[in-house]
Formats: structure tokens, sequence, C-alpha cells
């Protein structure tokens, strides 16, 4: 298997050091306009009937950030939905080229309320293009790639689809030291990802997609029909524990860069961070069975890691 310098320096390629135009957002007054308003709404509403954890993470943002940071979800929803839902290729490809024209003139039509609020955002945050765009990239790669050879090669779609959501969140949220955060949000970004993946393995096998890299999962003896059967053997066990100790070992490498973030967006950031990894506890608790039950982590189970870290990020 390959070195993990390998994977980091591709993606931190793909990042690139893209300006930032200034220390602080620009703010629209949009809570005194009624159509970003509704926007706004829309968008968090998105956000809360599609991710949990999400949404109770950005709900520890102040009122201006949280709403950017759901417009934000709700634009990489919509854009996932296209690829998804839409079965037309004609349509499909109209769908995701009006997106990228959005993202290229950061301006939208009132009556598409996930555009107009994603078209303010990304204004008022100064958030480089090229991250959007190879989100829309990253997503639409599930259209013509449904297997994984390498964790190299899954790590670059985890950067697509994931850690530019990170370095996206990274302007809304505000940091300091661009340069030295980046590789930071870059790994968060995969750590995401890869939790995501290690849930849903399947409901993605059954919907046609195994993202689990093949050279790992040869090394391990297992095979696809494996998978397909749901057999939670002793060989499925120790690759899931690696997968999980591989994972968690990017959530620690990646609390680094909580540090780089303004204060009053760190314990956000952490949160998202901690409740993700309660979902691979959650995996290990039921005997890394992926198959039958889907991992998550309860409102409780939320709510009562909020005390050790606000303590954490205290002590940054």
């Amino acid at each position: 298997m390959q070195a993990q310098a390998n994977w980091e320096s591709q993606l931190l390629a793909l990042a690139g050091h893209a300006p930032h135009p200034s220390p602080r957002p620009f703010f629209s007054y949009w809570a005194g306009d009624a159509v970003l308003q509704k926007a706004y709404r829309q968008a968090a509403q998105i956000t809360k009937a599609h991710s949990k954890s999400f949404y109770a993470a950005s709900g520890l943002l102040p009122e201006e950030k949280r709403a950017a940071a759901r417009a934000l979800y709700a634009f990489c929803r919509t854009v996932d939905d296209v690829v998804d839902e839409v079965e037309s290729k004609k349509d499909r490809d109209f769908e995701l080229d009006y997106w990228r024209e959005i993202v290229q003139t950061a301006s939208a039509s009132t009556d598409d309320l996930v555009a107009a609020a994603w078209a303010d955002t990304l204004t008022r945050y100064h958030i480089p293009r090229h991250y959007a765009l190879q989100l829309i990239d990253g997503v639409a790669r599930d259209l013509y790639q449904s297997r994984y050879q390498t964790f190299d090669d899954l790590a670059t779609y985890c950067y697509g689809v994931a850690s530019t959501v990170g370095l996206m969140s990274m302007y809304i949220v505000g940091f300091n030291h661009q340069h030295d955060a980046i590789p930071y949000a870059i790994k968060l970004g995969v750590a995401l990802q890869m939790t995501n993946i290690l849930r849903d393995v399947g409901e993605d096998h059954r919907n046609g997609r195994l993202y689990l890299p093949r050279e790992e999962l040869a090394f391990y003896g297992i095979h696809e029909s494996d998978i397909a059967e749901g057999n939670v053997t002793e060989n499925w066990r120790q690759f899931m524990k690696f997968q999980i100790d591989r994972t968690r070992q990017l959530y620690a490498e990646s609390w680094q860069g909580v540090k780089m973030l303004e204060r009053e967006g760190q314990l956000a950031i952490g949160a998202a961070s901690v409740f993700y990894q309660g979902i691979l506890d959650d995996i290990e608790k039921h005997d890394y069975d992926v198959f039958s039950r889907r991992a998550s982590l309860s409102t409780f189970g939320k709510l009562s890691k909020i005390p050790a870290l606000w303590l954490k990020v205290k002590s940054l």
C-alpha cells in the first residue's frame, strides 16, 4: 500500500493556494432582505432534513455564519441530488452546467432559493470558486466511476466531494495562517467522507457502487460477493478495524487545524469532527455490521459530547 504522504501531496496540489482577499467577510444585510431570508430558511430546512450532524454542528456558529454554512450544505446536497436522481443525461448535464454558471457568476435568480442563498454566501465570504467547481466535478465522478483500486485513488474522490466542503467552510468560519490551515481542512474532509463510506457500504453496494479500495479488500481476503451477501466475517472485522483506525488517525491529525480558525467557529468544526467519530464508535459497537443497519449518533449522544468538546476547544 502506498505511503500516506503520496495522496496528501496530490490533494495539496489540487487545493492550490487561493488568495484570501479580505480577512473579514463582506456582510450584505441579508437579514433585512425578505427574499434572502426565505432563501436561507430553505437552505436550513434542507440541511436539517438530510444531515442532522451538520445541522447540529453548524448550529454552534453565530447566526450569519450558521446561515452561510447551511447554504453551503444545501448547494452540495442539491448538486448531489442532480447526479443521483436526474435520469436523463441531457437534463443532468444541463443542471450541472447551471450550477457551474452560478458558481462562476455568483449570481442567481430569486426563483431558485438554494441558488440565491449560495450565490450570496459565495460573494460575502470570498469563497474561491475553484473549490465549488471541484465539488461539482467530484460529485459528478459517480456518473462514470464506481470502483477504486487504491486508497490514493479514493482519497482523490474524497477530496472532490468532502475536502472541498471543508475548504469552503474554512472561509465561512474564518481563519488565520491560510497556507498552514489548508492541509488540516483536507484531512478532515477525507476523514468525514471515509466515515460516510464505511457507514454506507451496504447501501452504496445495492446502488452499484463500492468505494472501498480493492487493493485493501484483497489484502484482507474479502471478495465483492462477501459484501453483496453482507457477510460479517473475521476478515471483515479486521478490514473494518484497519479502516476505522486510519480514519481516526486522520481526525486526530486534523485537530491541529481547529486552532487556526476564528475562535467563534472552533466549537462548530470540532463538533463536526466529534459527531462523525461517534458514527465510527457505533459501527464498532455493532460488530462492524454496516449491511443490515445504518450507524448513527443519537441527539443525546451529540449533546453528551459537547461539554468535553468545549473544554478541549477552550484549551487551544
